[in-house]
């Protein structure tokens, strides 16, 4: 790939190798549900995935799930010719995971959004548990705060007084910030505990996730 031909630091030997998968072929199921033979009927339900489709999952151990995804192939493979060994993840098992991390002593309610170019992540935490975690497309800033109020309604979030928290690519400047300002009271961004690579001058872009496939 031309992106890792290109970058010098990409060129070393590494320790350890974390891949990360970023899309929507997720799905989480309770711990005491799962079933590993059973992989394929948990994805079909909400996701579109074909039969030759490779799955796999992580464990949430610190929320007694199990995050049921398709990781991409061609990209593992790419990762295994080049440097050998190496452990891979979804996205919204990380991102989940060190949600509940930093909210383990919580006892409010809060909403993180995650905001990528075409698509952001909703995940709600009651008192440190997770409460929903779900993923959505959008155009414009106008998609962006419909589904976001049709999640708050969903959960009997009050716009009002409820807690939401910015991460991933998003700052003051954007129209998804200005048009979520419009209608949530408590709007912030979330900062990074852990980076793993500073290539962004915001405190809360790749809050998680330094480069994702």
């Amino acid at each position: 790939m031309h992106y890792f031909d290109t970058r010098e630091y990409l060129q070393k030997t590494f320790n350890d190798i974390l891949v990360i998968h970023e899309n929507d072929l997720s799905t989480l199921v309770p711990k005491p549900l799962f079933n590993k033979d059973y992989l394929a009927d948990y994805l079909k339900f909400n996701s579109k995935i074909l039969k030759s489709d490779y799955i796999n999952y992580d464990a949430l151990d610190n929320n007694e799930s199990v995050n049921v995804y398709v990781p991409y192939v061609n990209i593992n493979n790419f990762i295994y010719d080049a440097f050998g060994e190496f452990t891979f993840k979804h996205f919204s098992t990380i991102l989940i995971d060190e949600i509940l991390k930093n909210e383990k002593n919580s006892s409010v309610n809060k909403v993180y959004v995650h905001v990528s170019e075409q698509h952001f992540e909703i995940v709600a935490v009651n008192s440190g548990k997770l409460k929903l975690y779900n993923t959505f497309e959008y155009k414009n800033a106008e998609d962006f705060i419909y589904y976001l109020l049709f999640t708050l309604e969903q959960l009997n979030y009050n716009p009002e007084h409820i807690n939401v928290v910015l991460i991933g690519n998003i700052s003051k400047d954007d129209s998804l910030y200005k048009m979520a300002y419009t209608y949530i009271r408590n709007i912030s961004f979330g900062v990074s505990r852990n980076r793993l690579i500073n290539d962004t001058e915001s405190n809360h872009s790749n809050y998680i996730i330094a480069h994702s496939f």
